[in-house]
């Protein structure tokens, strides 16, 4: 995820009393039921990571994001890192998701991409509703690792605003004829409910909801009634898909290391979009401000392991190609058989 220039680190801390209440129940199931459940291996199932971001901080123009005081976050961010780190755990591809604001920066991705066959799609930064996103779409399409576009609540823009104008919807019915995707940033209730109006005015659009598990519902009881009904509504739109991603946590000032501290949010979210729209995304490099990248994906192995491997499938690889088509190559990369 890549934190909005206005919304510090510490803005998605929990307090322990929700997170201690979350934590219980995750551990509901009896014990013998519990250490069945996870014997079940993972074996070598491959993995599509969603979610990672690209960049160079070392070039002459610099980049929008991360910026140098995040002495985290501020190096170089590129392929031949990422497979470093990934590739020994079973990563076999990986979707980069857009960092920056310049439009040329869509060019430089791919162009990166382009040397580094790990990376099997790039999702965007264009603006629907502005003079020249036709233009552009067009452009960048031609490329087949372009596989769509994010908009949400980053860079100062607002979906929910923008949907009351008649040429921004009508971009966003283009990019679906491109067969293309809309992934959203930074969710929140009004994301949420962004999204199914999204789904009304174009319902052949998919739409992927990056990194829902960081949400915090809303307190006031209206609200979290009304927010449950949209994400319920959701789970019933079949072209809309949830990166179970950004699921790390600070709590009190630390990040718990145990799974089963996150389970019982990674099976709320599951139940309601189910095993064919739930996708892995990593959100590299900007997860390093929670945990490393072994850290990362150990917690939703751990979840996942509590699941029919088949069903783990789905999630690790399967589902990614459904929401994103992506483009294979690289021989380890799987396909999904036809027929």
């Amino acid at each position: 995820m890549l934190e909005s220039p206005t919304s510090p680190l510490a803005s998605t801390q929990l307090s322990r009393r929700s997170f201690v209440k979350t934590a219980v129940a995750a551990t509901a199931l009896p014990g013998v039921l519990q250490h069945a459940l996870a014997a079940e291996p993972l074996g070598e199932i491959p993995i599509i990571d969603t979610h990672i971001h690209l960049f160079d901080t070392a070039r002459p123009q610099g980049v929008p994001w991360p910026t140098p005081n995040n002495a985290v976050l501020y190096k170089p961010a590129l392929p031949a890192r990422y497979r470093s780190l990934a590739a020994p755990l079973g990563v076999r591809g990986a979707i980069e998701v857009e960092c920056s604001t310049l439009l040329e920066d869509n060019q430089w991705v791919l162009d990166v991409a382009a040397n580094d066959t790990i990376i099997v799609g790039t999702v965007g930064n264009l603006e629907p509703g502005k003079p020249g996103f036709r233009a552009n779409l067009d452009r960048f399409r031609r490329n087949p690792l372009f596989r769509g576009i994010r908009y949400g609540n980053l860079w100062d823009r607002n979906l929910g605003a923008e949907l009351a104008k008649p040429e921004f919807v009508a971009d966003l019915k283009a990019l679906a004829d491109a067969g293309l995707t809309l992934d959203t940033a930074n969710p929140n209730p009004a994301l949420i409910e962004a999204v199914v109006r999204v789904t009304d005015k174009v319902p052949t659009l998919r739409v992927i909801i990056d990194h829902l598990p960081q949400l915090n519902p809303p307190g006031d009881a209206t609200a979290a009634r009304a927010h449950q009904a949209n994400v319920r509504e959701l789970g019933q739109r079949p072209q809309v898909y949830v990166k179970l991603s950004q699921v790390l946590r600070r709590v009190d000032g630390r990040v718990p290391e145990d799974p089963a501290f996150y389970r019982a949010r990674l099976e709320e979210l599951w139940s309601v979009f189910g095993e064919d729209r739930v996708l892995y995304g990593s959100d590299w490099p900007n997860s390093d401000q929670w945990a490393e990248y072994p850290m990362v994906l150990n917690v939703v192995r751990e979840f996942f392991k509590t699941k029919p491997r088949a069903v783990a499938e789905k999630y690790f690889w399967k589902n990614s190609v459904a929401a994103y088509r992506w483009v294979k190559r690289e021989p380890g990369q799987p396909v999904l058989a036809k027929g």
